[in-house]
């Protein structure tokens, strides 16, 4: 007999697990988290927070996005990506970026009642882990995860107390592997991955100093150094991060994976941020220093039986984009409300094979994604002359030529101009943040065909109501003035229909199948002298169906299914339709 028994128990509380851990205790699932560390995220490894991460955390509720808004650096502090020899010497371009161009920022506005931020995970992690723990989660922490075996009823877990040495077993209906880059859970789940770890080295240096007199008259997150035959060698690239505004940093830079990992000391630390900076006198107070390794892998699939993998464990990649912590979170997300459904007995345990197909494929996306913006900084490089010569010295005077009067001088200008614009696919791919649409079970398109999209799917958000999409965002508007968001009037661990004038049947029919299924459904009504309205039209437009048609949304935001018109049998349509999305 099991030491310990819960409905789901999850390892790791990073950003995936403690989002887990938060959205099942909101839901009312019983739950257990276990960390093999005694606290949290000790360094700020993640940072950047797209808008689908903050709608997660608004899901969750007001005050735990208004939370994360105050430990995070706003959008306005992020956006002056800068090129340069050093902090201190020549700028060689910029890149608005992070949603702060205008053309950038109006979509932002228009596609989300959230907004992008910087919150390192020393900061966001305890935000979703005390919100999981305060609503119920029950965490261990020094608790490390040794083995599992799961059988038709559910899964036995052995762990370890790393304080006391003793093991003991925790029998779980179902658990879920958060436990990182180097997942023992997936191991032994024995989950498909494609790509290789380890295919570059890297390290972070972290430390204080005040530079306002360098970037705060062009605020940013990164700053990117191009120093040819500094002491890696080659081209000599680092990158110093912001991670408060402007007194702590943390430099990035690369080693030989072929040979054992610099030893990285005060004096080391102190000799590479002088450099970067470009101040030989400057004073750092080191605060940690650690090595990494580049990966390029993706998991093919994320489950087997109950069992459940993610973040990390499934999507291994460079920091890229800033796309990890973000997807951990969605991932979090999507598998949530799946657990709570087939717990309650809403659902059949069908629905929980639309995780694999639903997420797997974002997997592989941000992965090749991550590792393909790496590639990009090539014409960067080959606009400046550095892939011309390994000679530090010709390198450097390859560099200076840009500077010159000559046409070869202004066709080296523009292609550098060019090749620092099209970085926007790695600091500005807001379509890449926001575009998913899944392809499974639990979405019910009926035959709809799927909208192309207008404009570049990597660059640019494109709302619709096609099943499988996210529900786009449009603002609605209480009697009393109260304004909320279509994705406000969803979530929070139930279904919603939303509907308009003419469509009352759909909330009739809704309470019907509701009760004879036995899930809870949410009906809206919107439209004049409706509980709420649509003042600005965007909602109407935005919609893609009739007034009396209705829209289906699931608990993670992303559209069921949708019916144009109203039909015949609206309780047929929509007991059909339910049946197939939760496996009843």
């Amino acid at each position: 007999m099991a030491d310990i028994t819960t409905d789901v128990l999850i390892v790791g509380t990073g950003p995936a697990g403690s989002a887990t851990a938060a959205l099942l205790s909101s839901y009312g699932i019983e739950n257990m988290a276990i960390n093999r560390y005694r606290w949290l995220a000790n360094t700020p490894r993640a940072h950047i927070t797209n808008q689908r991460t903050m709608e997660v955390l608004r899901d969750l509720g007001r005050e735990v996005e208004e939370e994360a808004y105050l430990f995070a650096t706003e959008q306005d502090l992020m956006g002056e990506n800068v090129f340069c020899e050093s902090l201190a010497g020549e700028e060689l371009g910029r890149l608005r970026t992070w949603g702060t161009h205008p053309n950038s920022r109006a979509e932002h506005i228009l596609t989300s009642p959230s907004h992008m931020n910087d919150c390192p995970q020393t900061y966001m992690e305890p935000v979703l882990f005390k919100t999981a723990c305060s609503r119920g989660t029950q965490a261990r922490m020094s608790t490390e995860y040794l083995s599992h075996e799961q059988d038709a009823d559910g899964v036995t877990t052995t762990c370890r107390d790393r304080l006391s040495g003793k093991e003991f077993t925790v029998r779980s209906k179902y658990l879920v592997g958060a436990d990182g880059g180097n997942s023992k859970v997936a191991e032994d789940l024995g989950l498909k991955m494609e790509g290789r770890m380890g295919v570059a080295g890297s390290m972070n240096i972290i430390f204080n100093a005040d530079l306002s007199k360098y970037v705060a008259h062009r605020p940013s997150v990164l700053y990117w150094v191009l120093q040819p035959g500094a002491e890696v060698g080659g081209i000599g690239m680092g990158l110093v991060r912001m991670i408060r505004p402007w007194s702590r940093w943390l430099i990035n830079w690369g080693y030989d994976i072929n040979q054992p990992p610099p030893v990285v000391d005060e004096a080391f630390a102190t000799q590479v941020a002088r450099s970067l900076v470009g101040d030989p006198e400057l004073q750092i107070e080191l605060v940690d220093a650690s090595t990494w390794t580049v990966n390029n892998m993706y998991a093919t699939e994320m489950s087997k039986g109950r069992v459940f993998c993610m973040g990390d464990a499934t999507h291994r990649h460079p920091p890229s984009n800033g796309l990890g912590s973000n997807t951990s979170i969605q991932d979090g997300f999507n598998l949530a409300w799946k657990l709570a459904f087939v717990l309650k007995g809403w659902a059949g345990p069908g629905l929980l094979e639309s995780y694999d197909a639903e997420r797997a494929p974002v997997a592989k996306q941000i992965v090749t994604r991550a590792n393909q913006s790496i590639e990009e900084f090539g014409p960067i490089f080959q606009s400046l002359g550095l892939l011309d010569s390994v000679d530090p010295v010709k390198m450097q005077e390859n560099m200076d030529r840009r500077c010159e009067g000559t046409p070869e001088a202004e066709d080296q200008r523009r292609a550098l101009r060019e090749a620092i614009a099209a970085k926007v696919y790695e600091f500005d791919a807001h379509g890449v943040e926001m575009n998913q649409r899944y392809r499974s079970s639990a979405a019910v398109t009926d035959g709809q065909p799927e909208p192309a999209f207008t404009r570049d799917p990597e660059l640019h958000f494109e709302q619709t109501t096609w099943p499988g999409a996210r529900l786009p965002h449009a603002w609605l508007f209480a009697e009393d003035g109260t304004r909320a968001s279509t994705l406000d009037l969803s979530g929070h661990g139930v279904l919603t229909l939303l509907t308009g004038l003419g469509g009352e049947a759909w909330c009739e029919a809704a309470a019907e199948v509701g009760q004879a299924l036995g899930v809870e459904i949410v009906c809206h009504v919107i439209g004049p002298r409706c509980e709420w309205q649509d003042h600005y039209g965007d909602w109407a437009r935005a919609r893609e169906i009739s007034d009396s048609g209705a829209v289906l949304v699931r608990p993670d935001h992303h559209v069921a299914w949708r019916s144009e018109h109203l039909a015949a049998d609206t309780a047929g349509e929509l007991e059909r339709v339910l049946r197939s999305v939760l496996d009843k």
